[in-house]
């Protein structure tokens, strides 16, 4: 269910509400009420499901439930601590590898963010023990984070070599080495997903940095063309008026504002490109 759940979010719904129908307990029912609620967008019902499912049945799922749900906000130190707490009890609970595997590797995303590094990668280590492969990863992010990239990069590699064919690691170990092996590493991302936007404003941003400026439009153009998103189009926007391409700038800017007319960077940028083509005109 939980892979399910990350992978096709209309199949995880079909077979919650089945699970659902033909629950043989009331608080594995209550349980998966909760995660359709939660992925329903009712967060704060979906966290009263879990509470009364804990009441009647102290179970790995209802803990999980209530642990990911307040996880998925901001945690201040005291809200931190709490959902460790629930986490730690959800592993004392029977459960099958899959489920443990998943709830270490978030008590190590947890542990991270409270920069309790040695903590965070015992559980990642563990979390591997039990053939959780995704641990990789946090387990890089830890490795970073205690400025060791080479073992970062490592970590990384084994995790490409148990899941082949994943852009998202290739895009993710880019980010512990050098730049032609990241330049590498991201060419292989996009060979195997080309949907992926990362790989193509890295580039350009080398190919700027290289003065091969009508290169790197060229590549953020590419992306654009399948996703014309905000982040892609103020970048492009830079990139031209870094150029002295007031015009294309001021398109660029229009049209990101018409994704988010609030975003303060954009607004300068198109207030300057806009001056400058006025400037040019007179």
């Amino acid at each position: 269910m939980m892979r399910m759940r990350l992978n096709s979010q209309k199949a995880a719904m079909r077979s919650l509400r089945l699970a659902r129908n033909y629950s043989s307990s009331e608080y594995e029912r209550l349980v998966y009420e909760g995660w359709i609620l939660y992925d329903t967008g009712h967060r704060e019902e979906a966290l009263a499901k879990a509470e009364e499912s804990i009441s009647i049945q102290r179970s790995f799922e209802a803990f999980f439930l209530k642990a990911y749900a307040l996880a998925d906000s901001s945690l201040d130190s005291e809200s931190s601590k709490y959902v460790i707490g629930l986490l730690e009890e959800a592993l004392k609970c029977p459960s099958d590898g899959l489920r443990k595997g998943q709830a270490l590797n978030n008590l190590g995303s947890v542990y991270v963010d409270c920069e309790n590094l040695d903590r965070a990668r015992v559980c990642y280590i563990n979390a591997l023990t039990i053939k959780h492969t995704r641990a990789h990863q946090g387990l890089a992010r830890v490795y970073h984070l205690k400025n060791q990239r080479k073992h970062a990069y490592d970590e990384m590699t084994r995790l490409i070599e148990k899941a082949r064919n994943n852009a998202s690691a290739y895009e993710k170990r880019s980010e512990y080495c050098d730049r032609d092996m990241a330049k590498n590493d991201l060419s292989m991302a996009t060979q195997l997903d080309p949907l992926r936007t990362y790989p193509y404003r890295y580039r350009a941003a080398v190919l700027m940095d290289d003065h091969k400026e009508a290169e790197a439009i060229a590549e953020l153009t590419k992306a654009i063309a399948f996703k014309p998103d905000l982040q892609l189009l103020h970048l492009r926007a830079a990139f031209q008026d870094s150029m002295g391409d007031f015009v294309a700038a001021l398109r660029d800017c229009e049209a990101a504002l018409c994704l988010d007319p609030s975003h303060g960077d954009t607004v300068e940028l198109c207030n300057r490109a806009r001056e400058q083509c006025n400037e040019q005109q007179k």
